[in-house]
């Protein structure tokens, strides 16, 4: 008889002092979780794990077994109840039997009354079935916990941020755990942790210690001496025991190489601790960062001036609303710019009953207060026209989610005559050219473009831009880490403090 593999993914990045909630509609981007042969058709052929591990089924002969997809913008913890719901689809497909189970999850999710999402999500499973082999792929941002480790078989990650190698990942977490199924190897993994709160903005291979951390796990991965090593960056904006930077390895046990597993997982550790100070972002005062743009921006480069407003990012639980940086932008009188996205689900409806070709005044963003950084929502009253109103239905044809569709919910376009503001019912991070392009606006053609992003924005908009520029504006995705009410870190912890 053929394998029967059981292959699923619950993905959410918890900002714990996000004021986003997470219910489980939020899950599917806003259309709920997929199930079942809805869930498969949704995401193969895309570049995710999901999507490899399907193909590693496909490889192997065995039946393909998909009892829930869900993944959501980061936002704050979801209920129990949710959590169950999920949880609910894959635990049945195990009880049902399977020879081996392949998960595509995120690594900092926080539900209700539990801080590792995951770390119960693989328990769970290893109640059901104590020798169930157990592959798992973890977002680059992963806060990795002592009962991840211990409950899975094969753990990787990603190492690209922006993530354009999930598809990657999956493929080599998912042959790992094949070829232990077939007899040819047994996997061993090593892992550690640092003291570490490192700041997303610094995350990037080419920013920091990344770069010299993962180009030594290829290294050790090429040579054949491990069969994976993962660097896990860490996600500082979930507030939780296990958040930090770690690293975990995967060796075959079956050759004698757990101690070389033990080995490369200690030296990525020492890189990234030698060099933690280079893990603090430093950020300028949003003034100097516009007042730059503009100077950058006074004669025509070849492509834009980007300007990423990486404090309020849905990416990593940001309200996307929030109006600062677009304020400055247009008090210093930057002109032909583009603006992408504003969550504003009021002003939407309003353009939508205005119609195109027809002036509007609106009071855009500011609806969402922040408590957790004690920021009231600000709205910025502007006057224009509706440029453009869309479905929001998109697909992206870049190299981050490459094929897959997402939904903005109805979009509009305010054209205020400086700048073309693309507002949204639904969250979105710009990380693909569509964002501008579906609605009618070519972003290669625009003076200025403003992102809500942080590093995502990479993917699509870096080979367009001519310059980039970091703002610091204001919201719950702030790189100074010093803004929020820590209560459940380990300390001490660096950079907080003294280590």
């Amino acid at each position: 008889m053929s394998k029967r593999f059981v292959i699923a993914l619950i993905k959410h990045e918890t900002n714990t002092f996000s004021p986003i909630a997470t219910p489980l509609s939020a899950f599917g981007h806003g259309n709920g979780p997929a199930y079942g042969e809805d869930a498969k058709a949704a995401f193969a052929g895309s570049n995710t794990p999901f999507a490899a591990f399907l193909d590693i089924a496909r490889r192997e002969g065995a039946e393909a077994v998909t009892p829930v997809a869900a993944e959501s913008w980061p936002s704050n913890s979801a209920s129990r109840e949710t959590f169950e719901a999920l949880l609910a689809p894959l635990e049945a497909a195990v009880r049902a039997g399977c020879d081996a189970c392949f998960l595509d999850l995120h690594g900092a999710m926080v539900v209700e009354g539990c801080d590792d999402a995951e770390g119960e999500i693989l328990k769970r499973l290893r109640r059901i079935r104590a020798d169930l082999p157990i592959a798992v792929c973890f977002d680059y941002h992963t806060n990795l916990s002592p009962d991840s480790v211990a409950n899975a078989t094969v753990i990787t990650g990603y190492k690209t941020y922006p993530h354009v190698d999930m598809y990657e990942a999956g493929l080599r977490a998912g042959d790992i755990l094949a070829r232990a199924l077939r007899g040819q190897i047994r996997p061993a993994m090593a892992w550690g942790w640092l003291p570490l709160l490192s700041s997303i903005m610094r995350h990037a291979p080419e920013d920091g210690p990344s770069g010299e951390i993962l180009g030594y796990a290829r290294n050790m991965e090429n040579s054949g001496r491990v069969l994976a090593a993962t660097l896990l960056p860490g996600f500082a904006h979930a507030d939780t025991p296990y958040t930090g930077v770690s690293a975990v390895v995967v060796a075959d046990a079956a050759a004698g190489a757990q101690a070389a597993a033990q080995a490369v997982c200690e030296r990525m550790l020492a890189i990234a601790w030698e060099r933690r100070a280079e893990y603090v972002f430093h950020p300028e005062p949003l003034e100097q960062s516009v007042a730059r743009a503009r100077v950058l921006g006074a004669s025509r480069q070849n492509g834009p001036v980007v300007l990423i407003d990486h404090c309020d990012n849905c990416g990593s639980g940001g309200a996307q609303d929030v109006m600062l940086v677009v304020e400055e932008i247009l008090r210093q009188k930057l002109d032909d710019v583009a603006i992408a996205p504003i969550r504003d689900p009021g002003a939407v409806a309003q353009m939508v009953a205005a119609g195109i070709g027809t002036n509007v005044t609106l009071k855009l963003g500011g609806k969402t207060d922040m408590p957790s950084i004690g920021l009231a929502g600000r709205p910025l009253e502007l006057a224009g026209r509706v440029r453009n109103i869309t479905d929001g239905e998109i697909v992206f044809t870049g190299p981050m989610y490459t094929g897959l569709k997402s939904h903005l919910g109805r979009t509009a376009v305010l054209d205020t005559g400086q700048a073309q503001i693309v507002v949204t019912e639904r969250h979105h991070e710009p990380f693909d050219l569509v964002i501008f392009r579906h609605c009618g606006i070519e972003p290669t053609k625009k003076r200025y473009l403003m992102l809500k992003s942080r590093i995502h924005y990479r993917a699509g908009f870096k080979p367009i831009a001519a310059h980039i520029v970091e703002c610091a504006g204001a919201g719950v995705t702030n790189a100074d880490l010093s803004v929020y009410d820590y209560r459940k870190l380990v300390r001490p912890i660096y950079p907080l403090d003294p280590i």
